[in-house]
């Protein structure tokens, strides 16, 4: 699902900057379209299937950002657009069956949430748009022949999260010298769950650092107290959170957490250092999610989903919370303050 290969092809050849000239130039066209109003002028409310893996309970706080960037675009849920959201548990095998069931409704457009729901849908439907939501690589899955020319049905966006791995490791060590051994909080549901393990593991040895594994996730949300007890008697340095939408949902337990046990932790996703979360480097969702509806927004315009192409996020950012750091009795370094893009203070 993520080979590094294919990944490392895509980028040749200058692919990267040309790459960053048409994100750019698709930027601009996106903000500036105005709100929606194809509602209006064709007296028909459009229609778009959602297709995800989880539940509401597990995975709607992705659901939730989403909405909201349509809000931002003039689309609201039940009134102008009809969001039709299809989840298949945990069970990937149901996907196909959902998007077959989507393309018979005959939908505007269909977002899919990750590459197994991505590929469904495009296997479902060679006219539909297809809107991606993923985190990997959509080139070595299949999904588009490039991100610059996607071609065919399917456009949208796409992280690597897996990449960030290794750095995140790096800060938290840099931030809590001393660090012999590191919680990975992780959902055990989520389908990429041991791949994400695996590279918290491999990334771990770099820094002479051993990872210990807890679980929580929305069918058994008591765990996540259990978690941190559980790290706290295991006496581990610091934590790692996994970008998973369940953690997502629990930014406020979380950071409270993590804060009552008196652990350093880092997170992906920006919204956890804004919460009180001593670090995080990455992106945050809700932003993210907004990118999804622009895309959503202009294929509804009649923009072709091959004239798109597939957005990465141009800017992965260090955001750390200098007054948790001090809760926690640490100090943070010079160096690794003058590397942060934003400091709470």
């Amino acid at each position: 699902m993520r080979r590094r290969q294919e990944r490392k092809d895509q980028r040749g050849l200058g692919a990267a900057s040309t790459r960053r000239e048409l994100l750019i130039a698709l930027g601009a066209t996106l903000t500036t379209w105005p709100f929606a109003l194809r509602a209006q002028s064709s007296g028909k409310v459009p229609h778009i299937g959602y297709i995800s893996l989880g539940s509401p309970r597990s995975n709607g706080a992705f659901l939730d950002a989403f909405k909201a960037g349509l809000r931002e675009l003039g689309y609201i849920d039940g009134r102008n657009i009809v969001i039709d959201v299809r989840w298949a548990g945990d069970s990937p095998s149901a996907l196909p069956s959902l998007a077959g069931s989507l393309v018979k409704d005959q939908p505007s457009a269909i977002v899919g949430t990750c590459i197994p729901s991505t590929r469904a849908a495009k296997q479902a439907t060679q006219t539909i748009p297809v809107v991606m939501s993923v985190d990997g690589d959509p080139v070595a899955a299949g999904l588009i022949a490039s991100f610059a020319r996607p071609g065919g049905n399917v456009t949208g966006t796409a992280t690597l999260f897996e990449e960030l791995i290794p750095k995140w490791l790096e800060l938290l060590t840099t931030a809590a010298p001393g660090i012999h051994n590191v919680a990975l909080l992780h959902n055990p549901l989520d389908v990429v769950d041991p791949f994400y393990a695996g590279q918290v593991a491999q990334a771990a040895k770099q820094v002479s650092v051993d990872v210990v594994q807890f679980e929580a996730n929305a069918d058994a949300p008591a765990r996540l107290d259990a978690a941190f007890a559980a790290m706290s008697e295991k006496r581990v340095g610091g934590v790692v959170v996994l970008t998973e939408a369940f953690f997502a949902a629990e930014v406020e337990r979380v950071v409270s957490l993590a804060r009552r046990y008196k652990l350093p932790a880092i997170y992906g996703f920006r919204e956890f250092v804004r919460a009180g979360g001593l670090m995080s480097y990455g992106l945050s969702f809700r932003d993210y999610y907004k990118g999804v509806a622009r895309y959503v927004d202009a294929v509804l315009k009649g923009t072709k989903p091959a004239d798109l192409p597939v957005e990465q996020p141009s800017r992965i950012e260090l955001t750390i919370n200098l007054n948790t750091a001090k809760s926690l009795g640490l100090t943070i370094p010079q160096a690794l303050l003058l590397r942060a893009n934003e400091v709470i203070q």
